[in-house]
């Protein structure tokens, strides 16, 4: 690549651009000292002004490209206005600059013109002569690698049918393998230089309706749909820039991983959150296990907290009387059933009826007066009444979604009241929990945020005067949601996502042999089944896996035609790699073994990053005897991947890649995890490199081959 007879000229060509990206630079720097957002003016000024700035302020973001190269390609093509005689060429690249006259120097990837350059091949050439990678560092250019199509081929005496792309499945192969064996550095990196095919097809794909893709291990589906939100603002940025696009990570270390993604292809704006962030004034930390996940996870859970809504809203079980000067005012039972009955059909969500239930038990106090009375003045009157109060919250009372379930859990017979039929007693058993002194005070759990926000949806906002800064108490929709992991999800999680869709535009990526949780799901039909039906869902697969070399592909599949013996697993580009080690080690030796592996593993691909991947139970032997060993290293839940060696429970590792992983105790993976087998697939598809594993106890059976 590197005596290419075009590396000069190109060369040239990138300081033009790169020179032409500083003028823009400079002119948007300039804006910002033009607009000033003073305190002077009108309101619709001042407005105007702010809009100015927050649009030259995201375009100096676009152009800050930091060490991530401008151009990464070029692509020739028969020019139609020249007769078929001439070529044209456009350069691909991270951001579309132009030079003084406005003539297009680099082309943004997201472009049509530029979607040849990733989905040509040798049999479907898309109109291109030749297609030219770049290898780059900073602003220099250190190779060219060039595929030639149709009658450029001619010219070099070689078939069409030869073409590289067409037979193995990959374009620009050096730059994609010079990526793949680049060290890992803990954030996940953009693909925009090397997109392949299939994922191209997929980023680009329409947006309305639920697209859905299936993706192996290593097969770039995280990057795919993270590059898919970035196309799909570019391409649609009305409407989707005021709508939002929302991107739903599986845990907060994963966030933590992707973080640099959109950002570096210059989306900024949209939203990553983990589903708990979506669950306004509540801390919420840590998970349930076993049955308990299991139950607020269940679909019958909507059912449950809808008779738990109802459960709060009773008739009085006496009559009430209150004194009322020389009077004495009745709300009947009777009479209070009849306003709870009339409440629940006039209002859909719990808390709008209140104020209706309100008007209602002081209207009718005002007619049990032996005079006329008025309605609103027995209401000033006894509106702080002790008895009243207590009526109104017998009857009716206002909840948030915090009180409603902390309520709940905390009162068996609530909970056996609302379960009646509908849960099994070792079911409706396993929610309680003691009350706190507060609610305020109580900790969730993440299994709980689909449930509090499914009472947010039963209950409604409370009931109050809006104030100038006070938040929206509805659910904020969004116009196009992309979901990474999402074969986990629980039937609840899912309500919670399809809440938030404005009009059914989803991405769900994920891959149902990965599926881990106490909800892995079966197949897609089963999650299909619980999001947005607008449109007929699409599928697309991603069969290529770039990540892992074959050698551990193959010891990974040994564990999957156990695990999930319908599926394939994917045809891994990288044929030649190291090959895997297994060691068993005495009774006790377990820990030293581990911490030696870890440095032989660190030497190896130093310095790349490896990570230590094990069950819960086996995290802190792991850790003291890295700290004894004096080893610096991290724990993903508190440093993510920002050590060279990072120890990382199971049930978190799922999207995550390092150069090197060290699976130690495969048998109490599999033992620990609601789908063992699964989660031990998942520890041993994490390295791009290496892999070691590390054992006392036997092997698990789908792995003992």
């Amino acid at each position: 690549m590197a005596n290419h007879p075009d590396l000069a000229a190109e060369q040239e060509y990138l300081d033009q651009a790169y020179a032409a990206l500083e003028a823009s630079r400079r002119a948007a720097t300039r804006l910002t000292s033009m607009v000033e957002v003073g305190r002077g003016g009108t309101e619709q000024a001042r407005y105007e002004r702010e809009v100015i700035l927050d649009t030259v302020v995201n375009r100096l973001q676009q152009l800050e490209l930091g060490d991530a190269a401008l151009c990464f390609g070029r692509i020739d093509r028969e020019d139609p206005d020249a007769g078929g005689d001439g070529t044209e060429s456009f350069y691909i690249g991270r951001i579309a600059v132009s030079d003084a006259t406005q003539e297009p120097l680099i082309v943004d990837w997201r472009a049509p013109v530029a979607e040849p350059f990733y989905r040509a091949t040798g049999r479907q050439s898309m109109g291109l002569s030749r297609r030219r990678h770049f290898a780059t560092r900073g602003r220099t250019l250190l190779g060219i690698e060039d595929e030639l199509f149709g009658d450029a081929l001619a010219q070099y005496g070689l078939a069409a049918e030869s073409g590289e792309p067409e037979t193995a499945g990959v374009t620009g192969q050096g730059a994609l393998f010079s990526a793949l064996e680049t060290a890992r550095t803990g954030k996940l990196g953009d693909i925009v230089a090397t997109i392949q095919g299939e994922q191209d097809e997929i980023i680009r794909s329409p947006l309305p309706g639920v697209l859905v893709v299936q993706g192996g291990p290593g097969t770039g589906k995280t990057v795919v749909a993270l590059h898919r939100a970035a196309y799909l603002l570019y391409t649609h940025r009305f409407p989707l820039e005021g709508q939002g696009v929302l991107v739903v990570g599986p845990n907060r270390l994963f966030l933590g991983y992707i973080e640099q993604v959109l950002p570096s292809l210059g989306e900024a704006g949209v939203e990553l959150v983990v589903l708990p962030d979506l669950v306004d004034d509540v801390r919420i930390q840590g998970y349930d296990r076993g049955l308990t996940a299991r139950v607020k996870g269940d679909p019958r859970m909507a059912k449950f907290l809808a008779r738990a809504v109802r459960d709060r809203e009773l008739p009085l079980r006496s009559d009430l009387h209150v004194g009322y000067g020389l009077q004495r005012l009745t709300l009947t039972r009777e009479r209070s059933a009849r306003i709870v009955a009339e409440a629940r059909r006039r209002y859909r969500r719990h808390n709008s009826g209140r104020r209706y239930v309100e008007g209602e038990v002081y209207a009718e106090l005002a007619l049990s007066g032996r005079d006329e009375l008025d309605a609103s003045e027995v209401r000033e009157r006894l509106r702080h009444d002790i008895s009243v109060r207590e009526a109104l919250e017998w009857m009716w009372p206002v909840l948030t979604p915090a009180q409603l379930l902390h309520d709940l859990y905390g009162a068996p017979s609530l909970l056996r009241h609302a379960a009646r039929d509908l849960l099994t007693d070792d079911e409706w058993r396993s929610l309680r929990r003691p009350r706190s002194e507060r609610v305020e005070d109580v900790v969730w759990a993440t299994d709980d945020a689909p449930l509090l926000d499914e009472a947010k949806a039963v209950l409604g906002p409370k009931p109050r005067r809006k104030r100038p800064g006070d938040h929206d108490d509805e659910v904020r929709t969004y116009g196009h949601i992309v979901v990474d992991e999402a074969q986990d999800l629980s039937p609840m999680q899912l309500r919670m996502l399809d809440r938030r869709s404005l009009n059914g535009s989803m991405t769900i990526v994920g891959d149902i042999a990965q599926a881990t949780g106490q909800w892995a799901h079966a197949s897609w039909d089963e999650i299909l089944e619980r999001l947005p039906a607008k449109r007929p869902p699409r599928r697309a697969e991603l069969t290529l896996g770039y990540r892992l070399p074959a050698p551990i592909m193959d010891l990974a599949a040994r564990v999957l035609r156990h695990a999930a013996p319908d599926l394939t697993p994917p045809r891994s580009v990288r044929e030649d790699g190291t090959a895997p080690t297994v060691r068993r080690v005495g009774p006790g030796q377990l820990s030293a073994e581990a911490v030696a592996t870890v440095l032989a593993e660190r030497t190896a691909v130093d310095p790349g990053q490896v990570a230590v991947i094990c069950s819960a139970s086996m995290v802190e032997p792991l850790c003291n005897a890295l700290s004894n060993a004096e080893v610096p290293f991290g724990r993903a839940t508190r440093a993510g991947l920002d050590h060279q060696v990072t120890v990382v429970e199971v049930g978190l590792v799922k999207g995550l890649e390092v150069d090197a992983a060290v699976v130690v105790e495969p048998e109490a993976i599999v033992a620990e995890e609601a789908q063992g087998e699964r989660a031990l697939y998942v520890a041993l598809t994490r390295a791009t490199k290496r892999l070691a594993v590390v054992h006392e106890a036997p092997l698990p059976a789908c792995l003992d081959e």
